[in-house]
């Protein structure tokens, strides 16, 4: 596995990420060269590896002249020890698609790819060059080379951030969807188009989009809302957010409705899921005896023991369920039904409630009559 520079922006990241995912798959006999490694380990490297990962990359450096000698002059020298120890060995490089463009980075990168090729070409090794988009994922540096990094730093910080074009769209690629696809190609299963390899899964959005996913993200904390995570793109750029929570910043508080009887909490709400509380009674407390029209509930005892009560509206019959801490079990409540729960224990019993509606107190759905 071949490395340029540790303090380099969305290559750590690969390099990173690639190196831990290989570990957790078993692939543990690593050699890791960075850019604190010395010109002898790098020709030991060459000539004792099976497959070389290429993941080093300069694309802002102080000076112009770093381009080239960060991306094309490690290449050449990578290719060098591997000519030297007669090794055949299978390469992954990290190209961009920079190398499509005449700016100082992207004629690097694509002279890097020529040496590349023209290798292939003379040894007959494989060489697996992908030209990735926009990388985006946990960890990536902001203020740097990525706009989704800035956004979410900025973001979980209370910190302003400038959309300059929102209709500038943007190709992206997942971090982890880019190890997986560097791993598939170590196992033969690369995913190629012509003379690239690809990244199988890219995703396309407007830049002034994201960052209107992102601000939903940051206002979700404050609303107690759960984001929808029905596309991958959207479940993606959330546990990117989240990963950039500052560790001491990871809690957040919530309103409980507090009295002698216990106290009631809303946690969580989502205009398509519904709303979840946690209900805590008193030994001898009851709580309830009310019925809706449309709403749903789901109650679920996770501590102290009780017993749930109901009746169809107009009906005498009641029914009843024992719930336990010690045996979790989810009761049901219909419409129609006015219900109650009673704590019959010793000890406050708490019950996590989901119900199928956000409370409204504009229209509440809730009428009061003792089971």
């Amino acid at each position: 596995m071949a490395y340029n520079d540790g303090k380099r922006g969305v290559y750590t990241k690969l390099f990173t990420d690639s190196k831990l995912e290989l570990c957790n798959r078993g692939y543990t006999d690593l050699l890791c060269f960075d850019a604190d490694s010395s010109e002898e380990f790098l020709q030991k490297a060459a000539k004792d590896c099976e497959f070389v990962f290429h993941l080093a990359g300069v694309n802002r450096p102080e000076k112009p002249e770093e381009f080239r000698q960060g991306n094309v002059g490690f290449t050449a020298k990578l290719l060098e020890g591997l000519r030297a120890a007669g090794n055949k060995c299978s390469i992954v490089f990290s190209s961009s698609t920079q190398a499509e463009r005449d700016n100082p980075y992207g004629l690097s990168k694509r002279e890097a790819e020529d040496l590349l090729f023209t290798y292939a070409k003379e040894t007959g090794a494989k060489v697996l060059v992908y030209r990735l988009p926009n990388v985006f994922g946990k960890g990536c540096r902001p203020n740097y080379n990525s706009a989704v990094a800035t956004f979410c730093y900025n973001l979980t910080r209370g910190l302003p951030f400038t959309v300059n074009d929102p209709l500038v769209g943007m190709q992206l690629v997942y971090i982890d969807d880019v190890v997986e696809e560097f791993i598939a190609a170590l196992e033969g299963r690369e995913h190629r188009e012509g003379a690239f390899a690809e990244v199988p899964v890219v995703h396309q959005a407007l830049l002034g989009d994201i960052a209107c996913l992102l601000q939903s993200f940051a206002e979700s904390r404050k609303d107690k809302s759960l984001p929808k995570l029905d596309d991958a793109f959207t479940s993606k750029i959330y546990s990117t957010f989240i990963s950039y929570l500052p560790p001491e910043e990871l809690s957040y508080a919530l309103t409980s409705h507090v009295n002698a009887r216990g106290s009631f909490t809303e946690v969580f709400r989502t205009p398509e899921r519904g709303q979840f509380s946690m209900n805590i009674s008193k030994p001898g407390i009851v709580k309830g005896h009310h019925w809706h029209h449309s709403k749903t509930e789901k109650f679920l005892v996770v501590s102290g023991q009780g017993e749930i009560r109901f009746r169809k509206v107009g009906s005498d019959k009641v029914y009843s369920y024992v719930v336990s801490g010690e045996k979790l079990e989810v009761v049901d409540i219909p419409p129609g039904y006015t219900h109650c729960i009673e704590n019959t224990g010793k000890t406050d019993m708490v019950t996590l409630m989901w119900a199928s509606e956000c409370f409204d107190p504009e229209k509440p759905d809730t009428f009061f009559e003792e089971v």
